[in-house]
């Protein structure tokens, strides 16, 4: 029997792939990408060209990420102990595999070789940008070290693999471990309607009467922002914020601490062996900013310029609280009066706004929206297999011409990973036949689903999550390069690849983008004008305190990277304690271990690059300030965005793509303007 894995189609065989296919399947892979691999290497040739060297190993490695997208993607949207035990067996192979393929000296002269000649040879801009990156991840997989450091670089990717997948087991496990049963209704009062009736079918799943709180992002948000009770409000926040550590429930058996401390020092080992001062800098080396301290710098001008602002709106909340009777503020009880405030403030929740934005009416009115800019059409495929029966795929059309398909998996799901996030399932790329292989991706979210009788209803917060990850997708589905490693979000500098999904976020806080994504999912009725000025007016309510924290997250990451001091008992938290007296304006309980689920820089790609996002915000602001002076659904702009930077992937560095869109560098004005911060 065929297995399916090795079928080759255009996308994934889901219905017919089975967790016994994937161990031969990826052995397989390899055992024939090494052996195409050496048989390249040993063939006489007076110079390498681009189709016998370079296309050849394009073929090799979309061959092995189509295999394994696969069983990545299956493995954070469908997990389960099997698939898992599978996973985890494979997962060292793949690291192995490219870390060979990386640390091959005969490959790497060969590809430095065609580079000096890429002028003769009359190569692109975009191939030459392609060997450029070849060789620096030549140098930073160590191929010229000696041999004894060469395996030991090996085994330190190796054990980096195994590492990062504990941990984010260890997070799932711990997630799914606490719940919280709940038989009288008054223990959950202030509870929103959606959340009551969440909380009532995953009790009635189990078996149970009442209601059945769990750890997943919208049951979390809704009990601390919504709770009257707060000392439920304190127990989920605190299992939430003690996930995975010796401070939270299963401690003997998903506590991240002694593996933080081994990703840390396995990371600090890989950059000596590669003669780098620290881990950050080594990270920096494929990024836009150009040095540590130029990170550093970055985000203490922003801290400098929102601490003040944050310090204001705290001690807002401080006063308002107390005439509710609420003398002193814990962390539990900050995302609950933070709403009675905003309530209070603009007459407006997220609650209230839930039911003009049904999923389908945003889905419909994101198309409209990515349509009217970009010129596309995006239309629904039920004949494509997928993963879950909530799946939704579709075919993206340009002038007619079918051009990318994309996968929405929107809702929550026992088994699912949390958060939200975009991932390639298939590449563009020009094939050996001269066909083009078109782009596919999985768009992810973790949304409350509807019930019977009542559809999926978002907040406008999730809108916003739709979007960003949407934003993501067009990167990776309309880019116009061929050539595998340049092609959508591959070999982009990691602190430009938030730009698209971050400026995609400004179409949720327009007026004429609003109406098309918002209607109320009983009565067909838009978004009353009142409700949508309030919420306007609401945009930058807290803005401080919400950049704070996400600069506490991207300075305690980088710092913990970047630190020379001698890794030891202690360091993880000093680091944390130390970043927060800059960051924290009010008191983070000594129990909060916030980093022991910081799967973004510990199981994730973003370690010693979580400032990125920040990096890439202000980059999304200015670019959207073009689309705020000529109206935020001017197709001119549209193509303009679509040509300069979204088609062109990582063809172009990403600096020069945001300059020929812009006309000059970046300014952090335009992001403090969006925030409130900076008068416009």
């Amino acid at each position: 029997m065929t297995n399916p894995l090795l079928s080759g189609g255009l996308l994934p065989p889901f219905s017919s792939l089975k967790n016994d296919h994937i161990e031969p399947a990826l052995k397989q892979v390899i055992q024939e990408n090494q052996s195409a691999l050496d048989a390249l290497l040993t063939e006489e040739s007076t110079e390498p060209d681009w189709q016998t060297l370079i296309q050849v190993l394009d073929n090799l490695e979309d061959r092995l990420d189509s295999l394994w997208s696969t069983v990545s993607h299956l493995f954070s949207v469908n997990n389960s102990k099997p698939l898992r035990e599978i996973y985890d067996r494979c997962q060292p192979l793949v690291t192995e595999y490219y870390t060979s393929l990386s640390q091959n000296e005969a490959l790497y002269l060969r590809i430095r070789e065609l580079r000096q000649q890429a002028e003769a040879q009359d190569l692109s801009d975009a191939q030459v940008k392609v060997l450029d990156d070849y060789l620096l991840d030549f140098r930073l997989a160590g191929v010229t070290l000696e041999a004894n450091s060469k395996q030991r670089f090996k085994e330190l990717e190796k054990k980096l693999s195994q590492l990062s997948t504990q941990f984010s087991n260890n997070v799932l496990d711990a997630t799914h471990d606490w719940t919280r049963h709940v038989t009288d209704p008054e223990q959950l009062a202030g509870l929103p309607e959606t959340a009551l009736g969440v909380a009532e079918d995953a009790a009635r799943q189990k078996g149970l009467d009442g209601y059945l709180l769990t750890l997943d992002f919208p049951c979390f948000h809704a009990v601390t922002t919504y709770a009257d009770n707060e000392e439920l409000r304190q127990e989920i926040y605190t299992a939430y914020v003690t996930r995975a550590s010796d401070q939270g429930a299963g401690s003997g058996d998903w506590d991240n601490a002694p593996l933080i401390d081994q990703i840390l020092a396995t990371r600090r080992e890989k950059a000596d062996l590669l003669s780098f001062e620290s881990y950050a800098d080594l990270s920096l080396a494929t990024k836009m900013a150009d040095s540590p301290e130029a990170v550093i710098q970055f985000l203490n001008e922003l801290i400098v310029r929102g601490r003040p602002v944050a310090e204001r709106e705290f001690q807002e909340l401080v006063e308002f609280s107390a005439t509710l009777g609420k003398r002193q503020l814990n962390a539990w009880d900050i995302p609950y009066y933070s709403e009675k405030l905003r309530t209070h403030l603009y007459d407006i929740s997220q609650e209230a706004l839930r039911a003009y934005f049904p999923a389908e009416k945003v889905k419909s009115g994101l198309f409209e929206i990515v349509g009217r800019l970009f010129g596309i059409s995006v239309q629904p495929n039920s004949e494509y297999e997928t993963w879950h029966p909530s799946v939704e795929a579709y075919d993206i059309l340009q002038d007619g011409k079918h051009i990318a398909r994309v996968f929405l998996d929107l809702y929550t799901r026992e088994g699912k990973r949390s958060g939200a996030w975009m991932a390639g399932c298939r590449s563009r790329r020009r094939l050996d036949d001269g066909s083009l292989q078109l782009p596919a991706a999985y768009l992810v979210c973790n949304f409350s689903a509807g019930k019977a009788g009542k559809p999926a209803l978002l907040t406008h917060s999730e809108v916003t999550t739709l979007f960003h990850e949407f934003g993501h997708g067009l990167h990776h589905l309309l880019t116009r390069e061929e050539i595998l490693r340049v092609s959508g979000i591959h070999g982009v500098a990691w602190d430009a690849v938030e730009l698209p999904s971050q400026l995609m976020e400004n179409w949720c806080w327009n007026p004429d983008s609003i109406k098309l994504i918002s209607s109320h999912y009983q009565t067909g009725e838009p978004l009353p004008e009142t409700m949508l000025n309030r919420m306007l007016a609401a945009r930058n309510f807290q803005a401080g305190l919400r950049m704070m924290r996400q600069l506490e997250f991207g300075l305690f990451d980088f710092e913990l990277h970047r630190g020379l001091a001698q890794l030891g008992p202690g360091y993880v938290r000093d680091t944390m304690q130390a970043v927060r007296e800059k960051t924290a304006v009010y008191r983070i309980p000594d129990f909060n271990r916030f980093e022991n689920s910081f799967s973004h820089i510990f199981a994730g790609g973003y370690a010693a690059g979580y400032y990125s996002y920040y990096w890439a915000e202000v980059l999304s602001a200015d670019v959207f300030s073009k689309f705020a002076d000529a109206g935020v659904l001017d197709a001119s702009t549209g193509h303009r965005y679509l040509d300069s930077i979204l088609s062109r992937g990582g063809a172009v560095k990403a600096l020069q793509l945001f300059k020929d869109f812009m006309g000059r560098e970046p300014t952090i004005d335009a992001l403090l303007i969006q925030n409130g911060m900076l008068a416009g």
